[in-house]
């Protein structure tokens, strides 16, 4: 609250007016902020996937495995599949249970955008719970 002092009369009175210099300092500190944080916030690290150090889980037993070769070739097993009857084939392993879990493997030279494409293929098909295999460091 302001009080602006008249000289003509000696009554105090309120000013009845909201100073907005306070508001725009806060919102220029905000703006600065902002400005400098906001390129902080993307990352543009490269990353190496292939290996993890978690304890392996206990293997189920009969487990599904889905394997995406340096070639681009899919095997489900020991037998290789084309793409086009990959849910085909995905259904007569798992007997059409869309709960069991599926085991990705890729080679390390598979780029990621040819493994999203099998993952979307088994999202689609019903199978969400997909593991990705991985070597195990010491």
């Amino acid at each position: 609250m302001s009080l602006r002092i008249r000289h003509a009369d000696e009554t105090n009175q309120e000013a009845h007016e909201i100073n907005v210099t306070p508001f725009i300092d806060v919102m220029l500190v905000l703006l600065i902020i902002f400005m400098v944080t906001a390129p902080l916030s993307t990352v543009t690290v490269p990353v190496d996937l292939p290996a993890s150090t978690q304890q392996a889980r206990p293997r189920p037993e009969k487990p599904v495995y889905l394997t995406v070769q340096a070639d681009r070739s899919i095997s489900l097993g020991e037998d290789k599949i084309p793409a086009s009857g990959l849910i085909a084939a995905i259904g007569a392993a798992t007997k059409g249970n869309k709960d069991e879990r599926i085991f990705l493997r890729a080679d390390k030279t598979v780029d990621y955008g040819s493994l999203m494409e099998v993952m979307d293929q088994l999202v689609k098909a019903g199978y969400a719970k997909v593991a990705l295999v991985l070597l195990q460091r010491e």
